[in-house]
């Protein structure tokens, strides 16, 4: 549940760790027109509790159900999510924070996914097992 992500989050900042919180949402949410507002949810309950300074240790991984596996992404996340965390903490805040992607991001896909203005990284899964898709990532990536 959204509570328990916030209890694991508060756990691994006490443990000094570093912290991937991933949120996103499921194919019936999507085509309900809810993404931005469920999402903007699960972070805001994940970050309860949360310091500015504890902020620098989270990264944030959109990582939309729906696509994993599917070879289809969303590209406009990073903005609404920026936009939660200026609300949340400040505008300083959400430009810091690191933001990846991680449904789905594979070598046809990184190039435009990474020229996103917002998005930091990408959150790989089964990309990283194929060393030429991976390294087709690695290459759009180090144009950021």
């Amino acid at each position: 549940t959204d509570v328990t992500v916030n209890q694991r989050v508060r756990a691994a900042l006490n443990e000094g760790l570093t912290v991937i919180l991933c949120v996103g949402e499921y194919l019936e949410q999507r085509e309900q027109g809810i993404t931005a507002e469920l999402v903007a949810m699960q972070v805001k309950i994940a970050l309860d509790g949360v310091s500015k300074e504890e902020l620098k240790r989270i990264i944030i991984a959109y990582e939309p159900v729906w696509a994993i596996g599917t070879g289809q992404t969303e590209s406009t996340f990073a903005k609404s999510l920026r936009k939660t965390i200026a609300e949340l903490y400040c505008e300083n805040c959400a430009n810091a924070i690191t933001i990846q992607y991680g449904g789905s991001m594979n070598a046809k896909n990184a190039d435009e996914l990474l020229s996103q203005p917002d998005v930091d990284g990408g959150l790989i899964g089964g990309a990283s097992l194929k060393a030429p898709d991976f390294a087709a990532i690695v290459t759009a990536a180090s144009k950021l």
